[in-house]
């Protein structure tokens, strides 16, 4: 075994929480010897349960897949912090704009994600949301509601709450 493998199998084990770009948080369940291809691969098992989906990522690629452990609390406030921001919208075509917030939310950037749920947020006295810009707004919420859920060892529903509570907090300063 590598030294580079040894590196990144130490750095997640059974049980621990990561957060995974392009599916959120997941955790892992183990770490597995494989032969694919005639080689052998060890590979770190995920299991995300809201997709009910289980991913296998080598061990030597994890961090360059962009896996990571889930955020500090530092992280999580600054996050908490760009939600009571001014949403920043910017006037390029809506198409240019939600490939944009698209690769934020799977970018895994807890900041970045709030980024999005801030600038996608419509109170109760703006107009309504387009189909899509509802679907990416609900994406991001749930990414960063997961996350915080994960960090602060509290349900979904409650890091929604706490998400929400800051987004109307926003509106109210402003």
């Amino acid at each position: 075994m590598s030294v580079k493998t040894a590196t990144a199998a130490s750095a997640f084990r059974a049980g621990d929480h990561i957060v995974y770009p392009a599916h959120g948080v997941g955790r892992v369940t183990g770490i597995e010897k494989q032969k694919v291809a005639g080689l052998d691969l060890e590979v770190f098992v995920i299991q995300f349960d809201q997709d009910k989906m289980t991913l296998r990522v080598p061990t030597a690629k994890a961090r360059s897949c962009g896996m990571r452990p889930l955020a500090s609390a530092q992280v999580v406030s600054d996050a908490m912090k760009t939600l009571t921001g001014r949403a920043r919208i910017k006037r390029t075509m809506w198409s240019r704009r939600a490939q944009e917030y698209e690769a934020k939310i799977n970018s895994g950037d807890l900041v970045s994600i709030a980024e999005v749920v801030r600038d996608l947020h419509r109170g109760g006295d703006q107009p309504e949301q387009s189909y899509s810009e509802r679907q990416l707004y609900e994406s991001a919420l749930d990414r960063m509601a997961r996350e915080l859920a994960a960090v602060e060892k509290i349900n979904r529903d409650q890091a929604i709450a706490k998400l929400t509570h800051s987004l109307q907090m926003k509106k109210q300063a402003a």
